[in-house]
């Protein structure tokens, strides 16, 4: 549905993106991850058409952006970062003159239609600028579908909003992979391992990453990781740990927890709990542990000079 080959923008001689190239598939929610000034949103603004490629190629249901744009457009709905609304409109006029610029066909039932969608419909007389933030949002994610596209395209959707707007933001984007293909760009973490089923990762231009949360964890674990919590702890508990085989590492945690790294494809729990059980310890806790996808993140996207720092 979107295919990227090797993208690049130059900025005088300064590249914002370098050689990007990805896919997304029909009815994919792809989580487009990167730091602040990391190239996510000139990739987001030359897929849509907004911006011109220095370099590179971009098609979209089949469509060339570069060379046939407008028919391109016609697949994208795309919700930047900053919204553009009109706050002396309510949400319908608002919706009505996006509609005409698209010449949506039946636009009073498909306006209706898309507010019931992001559950605006009640506030659609409203002037714009007496809505929340929360609604402002809902309203330009209205308008992204108001033409029912085949492609979203959605820069920090969630940015400013509160954890409940975020929860209830999260559910539509979830509820609108399948019908469409959406590209959700964003540095928020949580919002990725929530509804994305694949995570594309994006750093000083460059793609550094791409696959699905788990098999990234997979490929950079490096160890197998067990939480252990034990009710009485001594301080010859990590020593104890260590002489069980294939553990390599034993970081002492608050409260009576260790985090024990082991050797890569296997499995000491038994062991690990048989030396708790042994030494009196009395065994609280036991649990596998992975990767989380912030530090996932870390891991891809810090220099080792900066970690040295």
């Amino acid at each position: 549905m979107i295919q990227a080959e090797g993208l690049t923008k130059l900025y005088g001689d300064k590249p914002a993106i370098s050689d990007v190239t990805f896919h997304v598939d029909k009815g994919e929610v792809l989580g487009f991850l990167g730091p602040n000034a990391a190239g996510k949103t000139t990739t987001m603004r030359i897929l849509t058409g907004f911006l011109p490629a220095t370099d590179g190629r971009a098609t979209i249901a089949g469509c060339d952006v570069f060379a046939n744009s407008l028919e391109a457009r016609k697949h994208v709905g795309y919700m930047p970062e900053t919204v553009p609304l009109y706050p002396e409109m309510t949400i319908r006029d608002y919706l009505g003159f996006f509609a005409q610029i698209r010449r949506v066909p039946e636009a009073t039932k498909r306006i209706n239609d898309v507010m019931d969608m992001v559950s605006v419909g009640h506030r659609a007389n409203d002037r714009i600028a007496k809505l929340s933030k929360g609604f402002r949002q809902r309203v330009g994610l209205a308008q992204a579908l108001l033409h029912d596209p085949e492609v979203l395209i959605l820069d920090e959707p969630t940015v400013g909003l509160d954890p409940k707007q975020i929860i209830e933001f999260r559910q539509l984007i979830r509820n609108l992979g399948g019908d469409h293909t959406v590209i959700l760009s964003t540095h928020i973490l949580p919002e990725v391992s929530q509804t994305c089923g694949r995570v594309l990762i994006i750093n000083e231009g460059k793609i550094v990453a791409e696959d699905t949360p788990d098999n990234l964890t997979a490929r950079l674990q490096g160890s197998e990781r067990v939480i252990v919590k034990v009710a009485r702890p001594t301080d010859d508990l990590v020593q104890r740990f260590t002489r069980v085989p294939g553990v390599i590492s034993v970081v002492p945690r608050a409260a009576g927890e260790y985090e024990v790294s082991c050797s890569l494809g296997t499995d000491r729990r038994e062991e690990l709990a048989a030396t708790v059980v042994q030494g009196g310890w009395g065994l609280l806790e036991m649990r596998a542990s992975s990767l989380s996808l912030e530090e996932i993140f870390l891991k891809l996207t810090t220099k080792e000079e900066d970690v040295n720092e």
